[in-house]
């Protein structure tokens, strides 16, 4: 046996391991009830815990992470594939998990801009960060599906609707334009809607055809939405969680009211980018109501 062998096999007691693992022996006794890190021996009459000084950096691992606010599932994940020498699919577990730390970051950011702006009273100063425009849109034929949902079920439904709608749309000459989500009615947590998830298709008589073959069980159905103006506000990724998504809808208001102008239809949602492959700060949306 090598000398580094022989150090690895060295048993230490449960306080001697808390101080070179930089973990308290609560939290040993928590990962090891988890399966996170079980100690070597366990003796059967004193309950004692001893550890090999070769789980020292497996124990240092699961410190560091625990540092991230990682979940105990995931870190247990990462640990198995360490431990299967799959380094790359460990690192990648970490990125996907660090991905998802940044966009919850980010959208609690601009909540909290939001929120600052609702409490100090200066609302319209958090409408000035919002840059509204005006663009004639052309008439389209879109396939629809309509729900009545609430605000904490409304990404899960956009995603899933848009996506059936958009490969619905690939079978009726293609997408012919970003697809957007109506609101009918306000969606909140105490509001349902509804919401009508839009995809534009190129040929109408196609999709007609379609909806009429395979729409039923969704209630898919064809419809014009008419040429007009639209004003808008193009917002980031962070920004379209609920709340603070709010605040670009009042932004639009704000400006319609300083204009002169009146909102002609129910406001929207267009998605005009890959929604799923943007980063927080990307733009993804614009928030946009008809005007005449």
């Amino acid at each position: 046996m090598t000398e580094d062998a022989r150090v690895d096999d060295e048993l230490l007691t449960i306080g001697a391991f808390a101080a070179r693992s930089r973990l308290s022996p609560k939290a040993l006794r928590l990962y090891d009830r988890l399966g996170l890190l079980a100690p070597a021996q366990v003796d059967e009459v004193s309950g004692y815990r001893r550890y090999r000084a070769g789980q020292v950096e497996r124990a240092r691992l699961v410190a560091l992470l625990r540092r991230l606010d990682m979940p105990l599932a995931r870190i247990a994940e990462i640990l198995d594939a360490a431990d299967g020498s799959d380094g790359d699919r460990a690192a990648g577990l970490l990125d996907a998990y660090w991905a998802t730390v940044e966009r919850r970051v980010a959208g609690q950011r601009t909540l909290t801009g939001y929120l600052r702006g609702r409490l100090s009273g200066r609302s319209h100063e958090m409408y000035e960060n919002y840059v509204v425009e005006t663009v004639d849109v052309p008439e389209l034929a879109v396939l629809t599906e309509t729900r009545h949902t609430l605000a904490d079920e409304l990404p899960a439904w956009i995603g899933a609707s848009l996506t059936r709608l958009e490969a619905a749309a690939a079978e009726c000459g293609g997408v012919a334009a970003a697809p957007f989500v109506v609101y009918h009615a306000e969606v909140s947590m105490e509001s349902d809607g509804p919401a009508e998830a839009c995809v534009p298709v190129a040929d109408a008589a196609a999709a007609r055809a379609w909806a009429a073959a395979n729409g039923r069980s969704r209630q898919t159905t064809v419809r014009v939405e008419p040429a007009g103006r639209l004003a808008y506000t193009r917002i980031t990724k962070a920004q379209v969680a609920h709340p603070q998504i709010l605040a670009a809808f009042e932004a639009v208001e704000q400006w319609l009211a300083g204009q002169g102008l009146r909102q002609a239809g129910p406001c929207r949602e267009i998605y005009f980018t890959d929604f799923a492959a943007a980063g927080p700060d990307d733009a993804v949306c614009d928030i946009a109501f008809p005007v005449e």
